[in-house]
């Protein structure tokens, strides 16, 4: 092994508390404003994710703000100071700053330590993709892997971590750019559901479309079928927009056709429920490709 390293990602990857507790990772909360006051971040207020997604069903209008290179180094200088390198790993540069923050934070903090490694992936993923794309690196580096073999792994791996996802309500896609006003208002009216993917770029991408939701969450154990490469120990990731009946009705046609597997299940988290709204459903798997 090359020496100790640290994994080091944010709260784009929507794993629980206890996951970075339990693998000894450091996490970087992202935040948002809503009505001038600060959440998330390193030192802004709490928010229940509940409660969270009971005002932007109210009409809450937050706004999303990347990390900082100055927080980013704030994290990763003590484990500089401690003799560990570090492994980190960015939510996708297809959709924040974020990762040209931990690039400017590694670039500085390296000058100063020349000593240690400090390696970033941008891991091109988002919400549980990211989350299952870091819990395949923590086993790897827990098998023993050195941070050069896991971040080579990391970069080969990341064009085989499939994200595909549907959204209830279109408003919050539309506020986004990534529908236009008469598709929102057409799809409102006619429950036409969109079935989006995040691409090799990482960018959100529309990739079809279904009436209603229970077809539009078929749509997504459709797109599994065509592409997943899963073995026996590779687990399915599913998170959600506070809608946890929906994901009961995804799970259950998961194990219709692919039989039991392990599936990990979390709500998505105010930075990604931002942009994604209440309702949104995501499934997420490893694939021949994205």
């Amino acid at each position: 092994m090359a020496g100790k390293f640290v994994l080091m990602t944010d709260t784009g990857s929507d794993l629980p508390a206890a996951y970075f507790s339990a693998h000894k990772i450091d996490c970087i909360p992202l935040g948002f404003t809503l009505d001038g006051v600060t959440y998330g971040g390193d030192e802004g207020e709490e928010m229940d994710v509940k409660d969270f997604y009971a005002r932007l069903r109210g009409g809450a209008l937050p706004k999303t703000f990347q990390a900082t290179p100055a927080q980013i180094a704030d994290h990763m200088r003590p484990h500089l100071e401690a003799g560990e390198d570090i492994l980190a790993v960015s939510f996708s540069s297809g959709l924040s700053g974020t990762y040209e923050s931990y690039c400017s934070a590694a670039k500085e903090l390296s000058a100063q330590f020349p000593a240690r490694r400090i390696a970033v992936v941008d891991s091109l993923c988002a919400s549980l993709g990211q989350g299952l794309f870091i819990d395949y690196l923590v086993k790897r580096m827990e098998a023993g892997a050195s941070l050069e073999e896991t971040q080579a792994y990391a970069e080969a791996l990341k064009p085989h971590i499939c994200h595909f996802f549907t959204v209830d309500d279109l408003f919050h896609l539309k506020r986004g750019g990534r529908v236009s006003g008469t598709t929102a208002a057409i799809g409102s009216l006619l429950k036409i559901k969109p079935v989006l993917h995040v691409d090799d770029a990482g960018h959100l991408v529309a990739v079809g479309k279904a009436m209603g939701r229970k077809k539009s969450i078929s749509a997504l154990v459709d797109r599994m079928a065509e592409r997943n490469t899963l073995g026996a120990d590779d687990p399915i990731f599913i998170s959600h927009g506070d809608c946890a009946e929906d994901v009961e009705f995804l799970i259950s046609l998961i194990r219709r056709r692919f039989g039991t597997r392990e599936i990990f299940v979390n709500e998505i988290g105010s930075v990604i429920g931002t942009h994604s709204g209440a309702g949104t459903v995501a499934l997420f798997f490893r694939g021949s490709a994205r």
